[in-house]
């Protein structure tokens, strides 16, 4: 069954580039993002580890672990990752999780055959400290990823886990932000002593509450 937003993050244990790892105890109390490669030595693939790597600090100010996959083996990926630190001007600071027998890319649901039968989508997952699926965003193996969205995403998901505000299109952190509809217009100020402004009863806007 696949995988939904809210489900708990399937645990699992598996080899990786830095040695044996069991995911839910990798993560602690931690944030967690997840992400599948199709395969090492692969172009698209290599360019996205170095962008990941070039912004581990900012994934660690967010209390964010980060956790790469790809199908072949530990030995492969302390290779590639030479190949990476090389030709991305950069050092790969997080572990690659070795999935040979593909039990964690069917566990997460990262093979979709219709694509190819053997080599995982780019799949990432956001898990929230408590340890359910925050986000699910699926590419297909052509398309790298945006990994400064990806933080963008993970400030907004942070944010809206604790306050009763929601994200408008195109938000980026410190910009205004909106007032969940739940939340009467005459409760507003007592809840957000900011400010707010109402463009619509529905829409109603204040700035970002934790800044």
């Amino acid at each position: 069954m696949a995988l939904r937003l809210g489900d708990v993050a399937p645990d699992f244990t598996a080899d990786s580039s830095v040695g044996e790892i069991n995911f839910h105890e990798y993560l602690g109390d931690s944030w967690g993002i997840l992400f599948s490669h199709p395969a090492d030595y692969t172009p698209v693939c290599t360019t996205e580890l170095g962008a990941a790597s070039k912004l581990k600090e900012e994934f660690d100010k967010r209390n964010v672990k980060m956790l790469a996959l790809s199908v072949d083996g530990a030995d492969s990926h302390r290779s590639w990752i030479e190949d990476i630190n090389e030709t991305q001007n950069t050092t790969v600071n997080f572990p690659i999780i070795a999935d040979e027998d593909k039990k964690v890319s069917e566990l997460y649901d990262m093979i979709h055959p219709n694509s190819n039968e053997s080599f995982t989508v780019r799949s990432v997952f956001i898990i929230g400290n408590d340890k359910k699926i925050k986000l699910i965003i699926t590419y297909p193996a052509s398309t790298g990823r945006n990994f400064v969205e990806l933080l963008r995403v993970i400030d907004s998901l942070q944010l809206t886990a604790n306050y009763s505000v929601a994200t408008p299109a195109d938000w980026k952190r410190g910009e205004d932000v909106v007032v969940a509809p739940a939340i009467k217009t005459e409760d507003i100020p007592s809840k957000f002593p900011k400010g707010f402004k109402e463009i619509k009863p529905y829409l109603r806007t204040t700035p970002q509450p934790d800044l």
